[in-house]
């Protein structure tokens, strides 16, 4: 979401964001020691988190942002580079796609601004989102639009492929997203296309489309059914006139409220987190208050069936903290957090506010899609809703949406270091440092440029 006056103005404000430091390691010292090119994330600062609850946005905090960290420079030196990029923190934490070189970012909106001026404004009152954004990242001092456009209403997820030359894009079926709920476009030298418009096989009318995400080496997209819920996967062909989509393999049946799936990096399994909220589950009016989330994994091609077609198998289930709305997987395969909302939407005044959040921490075997829970981790933060790790495994970066101290303005990417004793082989520990870089108020989706 974005103001209207930014929207008109010829030239695209940059903003530097200072880096706190509190601890005293320095930016050699093995003690810290994040390895990566950039960190991109977006922020919605057009509401405030108990929105969610009472439909009340709150004060605007600045304006909708994408930020640029670099990560090639002294701890003590690190800050965000922002530019001002329409989002929202409405749907999943799947707003925002790098392409693989770190050259692009691609930019999508659930719901579109608020009236500016309105300080009364309910988040029922905002309109359906279609904005899409590209912006340039090959110069990340000075990130700019290369382009926006207008898509479908109220887009919801935004992937990119292998080799960054298709986009895919689902949209809700509240918007345009009633009979396809998916748009996919090609992409080259920083313009998506004229949208295409795939029949995806199988599909329910209706059904919502809450998460899409490409194959790591190949053009299979993996569809993820809130409706049923369901996961899918498609071959996706260009055959210069048009996008087909092939089955490729079962539907595998997934557990309730899923927000995010991520193939490992050897692209062996698929692993998917379910939040189990929603009025399905606790009644109406309880959203807050569902049983612990999961995180399930399914082994790819585990078997295949007579006329050659992969068969896909669920092997595997843990439990996570509560609302693990964010999911990642480590680059070495090892590792799987979650980011869990806990009851940290809750206004500060409201009783039912518990102040902390938290992150789980799986153990995984890439290989076969085996899992084994490590335990969950709380820190006094709000809203964390992606975790990135760094190239080395080693260390994660989480988005905080902004402070439980009201005092404390904006939000933050915060650094989590992953320790492994020495003295007792089994004891793994996530532990937060004092590293935190301030963003504008609202961040949500990350990725990370390796």
């Amino acid at each position: 979401m974005k103001l209207v006056n930014l929207i008109n103005c010829a030239a695209w404000l940059l903003f530097a964001a200072t880096f706190v430091v509190v601890g005293q390691e320095s930016a050699a010292d093995p003690g810290f020691d994040f390895k990566g090119r950039l960190l991109v994330s977006v922020s919605d600062a057009d509401m405030v988190p108990s929105a969610y609850i009472d439909g009340n946005l709150g004060a605007v905090d600045g304006a909708d942002a994408l930020s640029v960290i670099r990560l090639d420079r002294p701890v003590r030196e690190l800050k965000a580079i922002e530019i001002p990029a329409s989002n929202s923190v409405t749907g999943p934490p799947s707003a925002l796609a790098v392409t693989p070189n770190g050259k692009y970012a691609v930019v999508i909106e659930t719901l579109g601004q608020r009236t500016a001026g309105r300080s009364d404004q309910k988040l029922k009152d905002l309109p359906l989102g279609r904005t899409i954004t590209v912006v340039d990242l090959s110069n990340p001092d000075r990130p700019r639009v290369s382009q926006q456009i207008e898509g479908f209403r109220q887009l919801i997820a935004v992937a990119i492929n292998y080799n960054g030359t298709l986009v895919a894009v689902s949209y809700r079926p509240g918007g345009d997203g009633k009979m396809t709920p998916l748009a996919v476009y090609r992409f080259q030298n920083g313009k998506l296309s004229a949208p295409l418009v795939p029949q995806i096989p199988g599909w329910t009318a209706g059904d919502s489309l809450s998460h899409v995400e490409f194959h790591p080496t190949e053009n299979i997209l993996a569809l993820v059914n809130e409706t049923k819920p369901t996961l899918s996967f498609v071959r996706v062909s260009d055959n210069g006139s048009g996008i087909t989509l092939a089955p490729w393999g079962n539907t595998i049946q997934i557990e309730f409220n899923p927000f995010q799936m991520r193939f490992t990096p050897n692209g062996r399994c698929a692993i998917i987190n379910s939040a189990y909220t929603g009025a399905a589950i606790t009644g109406p009016g309880s959203y807050f208050f569902s049983p612990r989330g999961s995180v399930q994994s399914i082994r790819l091609a585990a078997d295949t069936a007579a006329d050659g077609a992969p068969i896909h198998r669920m092997i595997a289930r843990a439990s996570t903290g509560f609302i693990p709305e964010g999911l990642n997987i480590s680059p070495d395969g090892r590792w799987i957090v979650t980011t869990n909302l806990e009851n940290s939407t809750f206004a500060p005044n409201d009783p039912r506010q518990e102040f902390f959040s938290s992150l789980t921490l799986l153990r995984l075997d890439s290989e076969n899609g085996f899992l084994n829970r490590i335990g969950d981790f709380a820190f006094d933060g709000v809203l964390p809703e992606t975790p990135v790790f760094d190239n080395s495994s080693r260390y994660l970066a989480v988005t905080n949406f902004t402070d439980f101290d009201q005092q404390q303005k904006g939000g933050s990417i915060d650094f989590w270091r992953l320790v492994e004793s020495r003295t007792e082989p089994q004891r793994v520990e996530l532990v937060k440092t004092n590293y935190s870089v301030p963003v504008t108020r609202g961040v949500h989706t990350m990725k990370i440029v390796r």
